[in-house]
């Protein structure tokens, strides 16, 4: 399925590919908001290009988890109250600059893509 919403974010040099995506209806027998938050710096963002073996992506580091779920706190509460449809965020750092830090610009692409979305988020 394609994203409901999406933005590209800049600040500086640090840009940003954010995008929000819901499913049309809720899953069956859950009581609980499925809100997926994913965020990936890459090696390419920051100008490395790893020269081993592992050249791919592993699972996200500590960093990556802690800016997840820096985005998924203020978001959560926004959400209409009862709404149970499955939804994913995904924060993709494209390029990053020494000067701005990408997790908070994540914040404000993540809010921006679904607030385009056709998600109720206000």
């Amino acid at each position: 399925k394609q994203a409901d919403g999406s933005c590209v974010i800049s600040y500086g040099d640090t840009m940003l590919l954010c995008a929000a995506v819901g499913a049309n209806s809720p899953r069956e027998g859950i009581d609980f908001f499925p809100l997926t938050i994913e965020y990936r710096e890459s090696n390419y963002a920051a100008g490395r290009i790893p020269g081993n073996y592992f050249r791919r992506e592993g699972r996200p580091n500590e960093k990556e988890v802690l800016t997840c779920r820096m985005i998924d706190r203020p978001c959560r509460p926004l959400f209409t109250e009862g709404y149970r449809n499955e939804t994913q965020v995904i924060a993709t750092v494209i390029s990053a600059d020494l000067d701005n830090n990408p997790d908070v610009i994540a914040i404000t692409g993540a809010s921006c893509a679904l607030y385009l979305s056709d998600i109720p988020f206000p």
